[in-house]
């Protein structure tokens, strides 16, 4: 009997922490990000403050666990695109999950924004819940890099700068990835140009002269496809 309470009141904390997250979520994408505080999460679910407090230590664990939810989902995104594909298939994985998380953010702008674009001012902790949800994110393309490099190595610099090398070598070891820091280099080179435009999309930075950057992102990646040694294939319609 001790342990069936035990377990319903494990279930009951868990359904709670749930609509907790959920709650919070809500009112990120209806009100910003401004609006999820403590407080405000307790007055929508019918709770008092310090009745939240229960469940979460304050505000940065619940941003925190947010923000894990959002690292899992498209995560499972990512890798549900990318393995429509044969493991074999590097070109069509990679810009299949490129394009992915392109949708995932257009559709999801407020939990992107929430995600990418707003600055983290708190410690990290490496064995923090969204530490460890985003590390599974960056996993998704990491791997799939490693794998093509193993498969079929592309074009890398025959130098790198002495304070580059230095930063790399620590990235590198900090995500264990077994790619030369050449590798790495090229990698992270094209994945600053396609998160730049991706941000920039999602924050309405171009709106000045773009209705539609579908076919702008298309140019990124056919431009990008190269530098990996691919070549870019269209999408299918």
């Amino acid at each position: 009997m001790v342990a069936q309470g035990a377990g319903r009141r494990e279930r009951v904390r868990q359904a709670t922490l749930a609509e907790i997250r959920a709650t919070a979520r809500r009112l990120l994408i209806e009100h910003g990000p401004a609006a999820v505080t403590i407080n405000a999460v307790a007055r929508d679910m019918g709770m008092s403050g310090p009745a939240l407090y229960h469940y979460f230590a304050g505000h940065e664990e619940l941003v925190g666990a947010v923000t894990a939810d959002f690292f899992r989902e498209l995560t499972e995104v990512l890798e549900a695109a990318r393995d429509a594909y044969p493991p074999q298939e590097h070109g069509r994985r990679l810009l299949a999950t490129c394009r992915a998380m392109r949708m995932w953010a257009i559709t999801h702008r407020a939990e992107f924004g929430w995600v990418f674009a707003s600055p983290i001012t708190s410690e990290r902790r490496p064995d923090s819940p969204r530490e460890l949800a985003g590390r599974d994110f960056e996993q998704v393309f990491l791997e799939e890099i490693a794998a093509l490099w193993d498969s079929r190595p592309f074009p890398v610099p025959a130098e790198l700068d002495p304070s580059i090398r230095e930063q790399l070598r620590a990235y590198a070891a900090s995500t264990g990835v077994g790619l030369p820091l050449e590798a790495v280099h090229v990698f992270l080179s094209c994945w600053i140009r396609l998160y730049g435009l991706l941000c920039m999309e999602v924050l309405n930075q171009l709106d000045f002269a773009y209705s539609d950057l579908e076919p702008v992102f298309e140019e990124c990646l056919r431009e990008l496809a190269p530098m990996l040694g691919l070549d870019y294939e269209a999408a299918s319609r």
